[in-house]
């Protein structure tokens, strides 16, 4: 008998999930490609116009809020990552997983909650009124939070655990007498963290700063509402409010080559860094901290998790009680519930689907088959949907969406846009770009799977499509339910593409709380936006608990 690997791919139904890789590495392209043709067939007088009013000013603001949002991260993620790893002190344990609660704040929904809680009418200026016994919001005015400051400040409180996670992940497997050796020549407790530890993590801090730059670009809601003109804000109201398509996919271009620009640094951050086994070394043992010095470690942890998550949080929890025993819950609120419902389940399993198919088909063709870097090159394009704003994916699946629409419509002899008219559109976009995040973790797990397991199924005599589903599916169980559990609450959350790729007089939660935050009525999307800080705590769970496996891959690779 002749027994081949798992990568040899075999005559059995390697052609099929290479057609199906292929298929969907394709449909990610798509939008690009479209993109690029939209652009290149726009009036130059578009751009000359966008690019003498609109460009400079959001271009600028762009790099402003990715410099102070990345600063902000950078501090904040690593030295919290190294205080609850390295130090003992009261609620580090507690603490460690605390650090992850802002994942489940949308940075639009902390916007939301922030810009009513510090409103000259709302809680925190009137509390601070009634403090110093002024009676009248003219007595006392603080500074408008919609400014370039707040904006970065409000992103890198809510956007830090992308930091955080991956950079604590490395600290935990760092061996101790690294920083042993540092110390007894004389380094200082922060000398040696500066020189041994924070060289040796590289790598993480560049996956995680690439992913909080990209979550900064992609952002739309909280920019506009704290009054930031950036590159994503311009391309959404040259297509919405300019009704100028061409225009709005010359700046989508101009993004796409800054989210290039970022995924180039991020991987040069991780350029030519290589580490020997340490399995044997002992990892680094808190050393406990007394008096002020616990203290201040305390305070520095907290901070941050009060910030982008407890004030909000409880904020929206208030408003939202408050609300419901007022007025219960409304029709629009429901109503948008409902579709939420609808449209997160499905854009979770063509992700997890998709993501999957890739996955199976990358590891099927490792080492042989017909055409293996083609195919790998193909199954690496599939993962690029999360690097692309969703503005700009939105921006590029409308040609390529409303072509197909056109032919539907004179096969079936209509002439309605059923695509664009119905949910499909805003579910395939939802679905390319978070590909990326169940591909990753099939891949992963994947990766741990010993090739005996498969010889021995084929041995007994099980086909490969056989060996898929009664030995490889059960062991992948927990990554595609975790994957699935992410992808399920970043559709549920995910705003610039909603807000493009919706049909007329469809709300979802994300959408009801840009609508009622941009109407000024922040009361009324408090349940909403509640809502969905409630189902991010999901997989903040799952991060909390991964975090105790730094080797499992939980968030996508930029």
């Amino acid at each position: 008998m002749s027994l081949r690997g798992p990568g040899s791919g075999g005559s059995q139904g390697g052609l099929g999930w290479s057609l199906a890789s292929a298929a969907i590495a394709l449909a990610v392209l798509a939008p690009v490609l479209s993109l690029g043709w939209l652009a290149a067939g726009g009036s130059l007088a578009h751009w000359s116009g966008l690019a003498s009013n609109v460009l400079p000013s959001a271009l600028r603001n762009t790099l402003v809020l990715l410099a102070g949002v990345g600063a902000v991260t950078l501090v904040c993620g690593t030295g919290c990552a190294w205080l609850v790893t390295a130090y003992e002190f009261p609620g580090r344990r507690i603490l460690g997983w605390a650090l992850l609660l802002p994942l489940a704040m949308p940075t639009y929904i902390a916007a939301f909650a922030y810009l009513d809680l510090l409103h000259p009418l709302g809680p925190a200026q009137s509390a601070l009124r009634w403090v110093l016994g002024l009676d009248s919001p003219r007595d006392l005015r603080l500074g408008d939070p919609r400014s370039m400051g707040s904006a970065i400040l409000l992103l890198g409180s809510v956007l830090y655990p992308y930091v955080y996670i991956t950079t604590r992940a490395m600290f935990m497997t760092q061996p101790a007498h690294l920083m042993e050796a540092a110390r007894a020549l004389g380094d200082g407790p922060w000398r040696a963290f500066l020189r041994v530890a924070v060289p040796l993590a590289r790598p993480a801090i560049a996956v995680g700063l690439g992913l909080t730059l990209l979550e900064t670009l992609n952002d739309i809601g909280a920019s506009e509402f704290l009054g930031v003109n950036t590159l994503t804000v311009a391309v959404y109201t040259t297509w919405i409010s300019r009704s100028d398509l061409a225009g709005a996919a010359q700046l989508a271009v101009f993004m796409l080559a800054a989210v290039v620009m970022l995924l180039a640094l991020e991987r040069h951050g991780r350029a030519r860094q290589r580490f020997g086994s340490l399995q044997r070394m002992h990892a680094i043992q808190p050393r406990r901290l007394q008096g002020g010095a616990a203290l201040a470690a305390t305070l520095a942890v907290a901070a941050p998790v009060v910030l982008g998550f407890g004030l909000p949080a409880l904020h929206l929890s208030i408003e939202a009680v408050r609300r419901a025993s007022r007025s219960g819950l409304s029709g629009a609120l429901l109503e948008a519930a409902a579709t939420t419902l609808a449209v997160a389940p499905a854009v979770t399993l063509v992700a997890v689907a998709a993501g999957f198919t890739v996955a199976w088909t990358a590891r099927k063709v490792s080492t042989g088959g017909a055409w293996p870097v083609l195919r790998r090159v193909l199954s690496r394009s599939a993962s690029l949907g999360y690097a692309v704003p969703g503005t700009v994916l939105a921006v590029g699946l409308i040609t390529p969406v409303l072509a197909l629409d056109y032919l539907v419509g004179d096969l079936l002899g209509t002439r309605r846009l059923l695509l664009l008219g119905s949910g499909f559109v805003l579910v395939a976009g939802c679905a390319i770009r978070f590909i990326a995040i169940p591909l990753g973790a099939v891949e992963s797990a994947l990766a741990r799977l010993p090739p005996a397991l498969e010889q021995a199924s084929r041995l007994l005599g099980e086909s490969p499509n056989r060996t898929l589903t009664r030995v490889h599916l059960p062991l992948l169980r927990p990554a595609l339910v975790a994957g699935a559990m992410l992808v399920f609450v970043d559709a549920m959350k995910e705003l610039p593409a909603t807000l493009l790729l919706r049909p007329v007089n469809m709300e979802t939660l994300a959408t009801l709380v840009y609508a009622e935050a941009a109407r000024g009525t922040y009361e009324e999307g408090a349940l909403a936006a509640l809502a969905i800080v409630l189902a991010g705590l999901l997989p903040v769970t799952l991060l909390a608990r991964a975090q105790l496996n730094p080797g499992q891959q939980v968030l996508p690779a930029p």
